[in-house]
């Protein structure tokens, strides 16, 4: 094999095909579909016949224009392109494919079927790349969790150089980079092998030491308490203050107190981001997500769709956080998509030809202002606003919306002599330690944290005394709480008796939980 500057690049042997009367090889690959990676098999057949190409089995026109990329690289890279009629079938024939994920896999497709590459070895491997024209691959979205399907067929996976790392962080599978479609021919001729990807080159999970610390939050006592709180149990958050309070600080320091994630939390997180449209960054490994929309965002962009559909903001930050700033300027029709996914975990996006389910276990943490000048109740008495405009803004957030939020609290204004004086900070390893001991005991006691708790659940573990059941009673009702409410309120209850270490909820416990739902009481 001989380059442009006639050198050999790679010692393959390029024999002419036999020109048969027919030849069939098999290619395998994976198509993405939601997160799930399904197999495609790619069945290249020669025969003779006037010379055509086509590709048959779904496929969308990116692919289609697949012919045109690997016919010239192929024949950039000095193969022959067969003088045939070629039949491409990407099976399932009823499953869509798109993108240029399929190009590697085609090209070895033909060249097997024209004899120019073994075609027995083929079988033990997954193709995945995109083709350039000089026969360069690149980069494809996708790699992780068709990686992770591999590893369970039991094959090895040819990625793109590229994609070599982020591939590499399934344990268990070989991985072999891939930089110029010659390489792969080579290792398949048995003339020159790829050296498989070291998982010694894959980063270690990255630490929470350069997260913005907690520390850098003077005063706000009450609310730092409830962000423990709320990282401890899961719990969703709502912070309402005049602008400028902490809000939004106090939120970015949230992923900085939550407990790491286990190696399978983080490859959930990891194959979600896979297959989104930036891609997956193998330096935020093991790092919580933290994810903060635009007000102005569609209902699209947090859920997810598109005609294949994509993961949305709540599933990018699935076992992460997803932060709401100026909660009421959402749409509102945006806001009351978000009702599902927070009771049930998963968002299920459906088309006419199929559907595609995502995770979204993400804990909501959100802001607002008081009224729409945002300084109700300031002591400078700058708020101008009626009471009509102050219930019009509040009632942009629903009541069965705000019914799903755990927490809600005051975020006022700090005297400046109480800044000053606020040296002695926590930082967020000292209130992370409390979260990860206070996890632990959920784990121990139910396997799950507080707020994932199912009715049954809250009837084992979140028993009161016939004191509390009658103050509970009480407060559900001056309030005008709902059901779910009244569930919640125990839940949350049960989260402070853990950071306590108190194994039964005593009556300051669910006191606390009850005043954690200031935004629902009786107009």
């Amino acid at each position: 094999m001989k380059a442009r500057n006639n050198k050999p690049l790679y010692p393959i042997n390029l024999t002419k095909p036999s020109n048969p009367l027919s030849s069939l090889s098999i290619v395998h690959s994976r198509a993405q579909v939601g997160i799930q990676a399904l197999p495609v098999t790619i069945e290249v057949h020669m025969t003779n016949g006037k010379q055509r190409l086509s590709i048959v089995g779904l496929p969308e026109a990116a692919v289609k224009e697949s012919q045109d990329r690997v016919r010239s690289a192929l024949l950039t890279s000095q193969f022959e392109f067969p003088l045939q009629r070629v039949t491409i079938n990407l099976a399932p024939a009823d499953l869509p494919k798109e993108g240029g994920r399929f190009d590697l896999a085609i090209a070895l497709g033909i060249l097997a079927a024209s004899r120019q590459i073994p075609a027995n070895e083929l079988s033990q491997y997954e193709f995945i790349g995109e083709l350039a024209l000089n026969g360069d691959l690149r980069s494809v979205r996708g790699v992780l969790p068709m990686a992770l399907e591999a590893r369970k067929a039991q094959r090895q996976v040819v990625v793109p150089f590229e994609n070599a790392t982020e591939a590499s962080m399934v344990s268990g599978v070989t991985i072999l980079p891939v930089k110029h479609i010659l390489e792969i021919c080579a290792h398949l001729q048995n003339t020159t092998k790829i050296t498989p990807y070291s998982t010694d080159n894959t980063p270690l999970p990255t630490t929470v030491q350069h997260i913005a610390d907690l520390s850098d939050v003077r005063g706000q006592h009450h609310a730092k308490r409830a962000l423990e709180v709320a990282a401890v149990g899961g719990h969703n958050l709502l912070m309402m203050g005049p602008p400028g309070t902490g809000k939004t600080m106090l939120a970015s320091r949230m992923p900085g107190i939550l407990p790491s994630m286990t190696e399978s939390e983080a490859l959930e997180t990891a194959t979600i981001a896979s297959i989104a449209n930036n891609g997956f960054d193998v330096s935020l490994w093991g790092i919580r997500p933290f994810r903060a929309p635009h007000h102005t965002a569609s209902g699209v962009a947090l859920v997810g769709g598109g005609s294949h559909p994509r993961p949305g903001e709540i599933s990018l930050a699935h076992n992460g956080i997803l932060f709401l700033d100026e909660l009421p300027e959402f749409d509102k029709r945006v806001l009351e998509v978000l009702r599902e996914p927070l009771e049930s975990g998963h968002i299920t996006i459906s088309r006419a030809a199929h559907q595609a389910e995502f995770p979204a276990n993400f804990q909501m943490v959100s802001a607002m202002n008081p009224c729409p000048c945002g300084y109700l109740g300031d002591p400078s008495n700058r708020c101008q606003c009626s009471l009509q405009q102050v219930n019009h803004y509040r009632a942009k957030i629903s009541g069965p919306l705000l019914d799903r939020i755990d927490l809600h609290i005051e975020v006022p204004n700090q005297p400046r002599a109480e800044l000053r004086q606020d040296a002695a900070r926590e930082t967020s390893a000292d209130v992370r330690a409390r979260v990860v001991a206070a996890r632990e005991v959920q784990l121990q006691r139910s396997g799950k944290q507080n707020s994932l708790l199912s009715s049954r659940d809250i009837d084992i573990y979140c028993c009161l005394n016939e004191a509390d059941e009658q103050l509970l009673d009480r407060a559900i009702e001056q309030l005008g709480l709902s059901t779910r409410a009244w569930y919640r309120i125990l839940k949350v209850a049960r989260t402070i008796a853990d950071l306590a270490r108190s194994e039964n909820i005593q009556t300051p416990h669910l006191m606390e939980a009850i005043t954690y739902r200031r935004l629902e009481r009786k107009k």
